[in-house]
């Protein structure tokens, strides 16, 4: 059976998800709202052979240790729905991210995405858009996202019991206006691997945080918010619910014991340098995840005006994207 490769492109998150409710299932404590990336992304090949152990590679070097196991056991979800005469056989696995690595850059959006869309392939387990997602779900919460490109929701189906939201939590694309065509400026302030993962992080903000609960219930109100407002084409309210988020976030994520901190004095300077750009007359709001990197949403047509504004001279490294694709599957 030949190899199978996949291509996901990472997704921001307009309105956050921060927190599990089932850590086993990966379902969120509430919905989130994204939009995928054209310009970072993960390619994935998986081909099946016989020997023992399943061989993973990132980026050319073996994959080892606790990042290794992660990916022997969504290997192993996989291996558990395909038929009897493949589910025996071990993966090889190549993935090359175009994405920093583990540094609030989505990455794990875009891996988990493309290794379930080629793993998948390759032990013959047909699934649709919605079962891709909720596949990708399992891997990392954020990929289930990365399914689908430009804006996507996914739903928390916290109103129902894990196991009927188990099938029930999963992304789906979102009507957008013809008249909101939106960019994103990416301020590239560490692009290697954070001091504390996401997963970590986030059960601690959970276990540990008085703000958490007020934060999910805000967070289901902004989700709804923003889906209206990208329905509307209204980007200023996108925008402002998009920065309400990423802020809330963080403030629940210090309210931790102790605290997590991912902002860095850099990330406050590029806070303030969106609130001028505000200020003066442009479009521009910022977004941050677990990490110090600054996002920043503007109108497609702003998009040249932040990027120079942010860079600074060149003393920042500004990235430039657009809207992305979903998930694309084929053989080799």
């Amino acid at each position: 059976m030949s190899a199978v490769r996949a291509v996901a492109h990472a997704n921001i998150a307009l309105v956050k998800y921060w927190g599990k409710r089932d850590a086993a299932l990966m379902l969120p404590s509430a919905s989130s709202v994204s939009l995928t990336l054209d310009a970072f992304y993960t390619t994935t090949s998986v081909g099946l052979h016989e020997g023992d152990a399943d061989e993973v590679s990132l980026d050319g070097a073996p994959l080892t240790g606790g990042a290794l196991v992660k990916v022997e056991r969504f290997l192993d979800l996989v291996r558990s729905q395909a038929a009897p005469g493949v589910a025996g056989r071990r993966a090889r696995v190549a993935s090359r991210n175009d994405v920093p690595t583990a540094a609030g850059l989505a990455s794990s959006a875009s891996a988990f995405a493309a290794l379930a869309g080629a793993a998948a392939g390759a032990y013959g387990v047909a699934l649709d858009r919605a079962g891709l997602s909720r596949l990708a779900r399992r891997g990392s919460g954020s990929a289930s996202r990365s399914v689908y490109g430009g804006f996507v929701q996914w739903r928390a189906a916290a109103e129902l019991p894990p196991a009927e939201a188990d099938l029930a939590s999963v992304a789906e694309p979102l009507p957008s206006s013809p008249d909101l065509d939106v960019a994103m400026a990416v301020v590239v302030l560490a692009a290697g691997p954070k001091a504390i993962g996401s997963r970590e992080a986030m059960a601690h903000t959970v276990a540990t945080s008085p703000y958490f609960p007020a934060w999910a219930e805000h967070t289901e109100r902004d989700a709804a918010a923003a889906c209206e407002a990208i329905a509307a084409g209204d980007l200023e309210r996108l925008g402002e619910i998009t920065e309400t988020s990423a802020m809330r976030m963080h403030a629940t994520m210090l309210a931790a014991a102790p605290p997590v901190r991912y902002l860095a004095p850099a990330s406050l300077e590029v806070l303030d340098a969106v609130a001028a750009l505000r200020a003066a007359g442009t479009g521009a709001w910022a977004t941050m995840d677990a990490g110090p990197n600054v996002k920043v949403l503007c109108a497609a047509s702003d998009l040249e005006a932040v990027v120079a504004a942010l860079a600074d001279g060149g003393r920042r490294t500004v990235l430039r994207a657009r809207p992305g694709p979903g998930l694309r599957v084929e053989r080799e």
